[in-house]
């Protein structure tokens, strides 16, 4: 999946949605001292009060919330080992078929259990699945619009979880106007945090208009950080890389070819130029946003218009070799840009930390002054320190 596809499923969880129909909500509460099953309901969504309706709106909105390799990763399940019973995507795909309702719970069932059986809960813990159609518009047209009785459309089941959090109301002083007197609250039904989810999925993907059950969109209760033991056991999906990863990665493959060593002109064109690649990938898509890559040939490439000296296919293969030991790995352009991971470019000295963007990477230099190495910002403009204007000092020409 991509944002824009992401983008356009989690702008329909509203009320009256027309291009998204959500059918059944489950729900089940488990116990933090058991991690057990306390109780389950089920019930059909459109017959819930809409006060009710916009609450679990609010929680599928926000399992989708997130950038992706950031918050949400787009997990390929794992092959079924032989005898494995139940396979998480086996049990989503039956789900996704069955038109019998204790059927379809009784696999959500199956996959609740699963994520209390490995990982005690802090808290109780309320479950949500719903499962509902997906209809999109063959031809273009706008997000904002409505889809009209005479639309072809794609229409799509889908299977959505999410995992939020309860907690005790704190103990407050009240005022009861009937007997007019002030007493303790002795509210003790706990809070669903409907608000604030720690985990969910969206079961299947979506690619070019079709149904990708192969993969499955995870997400993660903060950015950068995947539970990994919920997407192995939970989702028997495989292992994932983050934007974080994925950067770190090309950072040790440029450092491989080129040394630990480089001037901060050569940098900035280098994130200029992965940057270029991104912007034509963009410009080059026709109905459907792609996803620009950076291999060991487009390293190569990216390297040697920098202006980075030495640069051979041999020594860029063997980088890769050696950082992750596979030559033909690939890895996303918009991970390694910083405007593109909500990063800037950190400098750290003892005297200061400073934060550029990419673009104004190629305004700083370190140069030797007085005999001292020394970091020279250029600025356009005066410079302002707490109201103060500083003054120019000696030149260093």
């Amino acid at each position: 999946m991509n944002k824009k596809e992401i983008a356009a499923i989690r702008r329909q969880f509203k009320v009256n949605a027309t291009k998204l129909k959500i059918a059944d909500l489950y729900t089940i509460y488990i116990r933090q001292e058991t991690n057990e099953i306390y109780y389950e309901e089920l019930r059909p969504f459109p017959f819930l009060e809409e006060e009710q309706q916009e609450l679990f709106l609010t929680n599928f909105k926000k399992v989708l919330g997130g950038k992706l390799d950031e918050k949400l990763f787009e997990v390929k399940f794992q092959y079924p080992e032989e005898g494995q019973v139940d396979h998480t995507q086996g049990l989503l795909y039956e789900g996704l078929r069955t038109e019998e309702t204790d059927v379809w719970t009784d696999y959500m069932q199956r996959i609740a259990l699963k994520m209390v059986k490995d990982t005690p809960f802090e808290k109780d813990m309320v479950v949500t699945f719903i499962r509902g159609n997906y209809n999109k518009p063959t031809n273009r047209y706008s997000e904002e619009s409505e889809i009209h009785a005479n639309d072809e459309v794609y229409t799509t089941k889908f299977i959505l979880g999410s995992i939020s959090p309860t907690e005790l109301p704190k103990k407050s002083l009240v005022f009861d106007f009937v007997e007019r007197e002030f007493k303790a609250s002795l509210i003790v039904n706990p809070i669903i945090k409907l608000e604030a989810p720690i985990g969910g999925f969206l079961f299947p993907c979506f690619t070019d208009n079709a149904a990708d059950v192969n993969h499955v969109l995870y997400s993660a209760h903060k950015a950068h950080q995947p539970d990994m033991t919920f997407i192995e056991n939970v989702l028997n999906g495989s292992e994932i890389v983050t934007a974080v990863e994925e950067k770190a990665v090309f950072e040790e493959v440029v450092k491989a070819v080129i040394g630990e060593e480089v001037n901060s002109r050569t940098l900035a064109t280098v994130y200029d130029e992965i940057n270029q690649i991104i912007v034509a990938e963009e410009e080059n898509e026709q109905e459907e946003e792609r996803v620009a890559m950076l291999d060991s040939r487009a390293v190569e490439v990216v390297l040697r218009a920098s202006g980075v000296e030495d640069v051979t296919t041999e020594k860029v293969e063997q980088a890769f070799k050696q950082v992750v030991d596979d030559t033909k790995y690939e890895m996303k352009a918009t991970s390694v840009v910083p405007k593109y991971t909500s990063k800037s470019i950190k400098i750290n000295t003892k005297v200061a930390n400073i934060s550029v963007s990419p673009q104004d990477l190629k305004y700083v230099k370190q140069v030797n002054y007085k005999g001292k190495p020394c970091l020279l910002i250029e600025v356009e403009e005066e410079t302002e320190i707490e109201g103060f204007k500083l003054i120019s000092e000696e030149s260093l020409d």
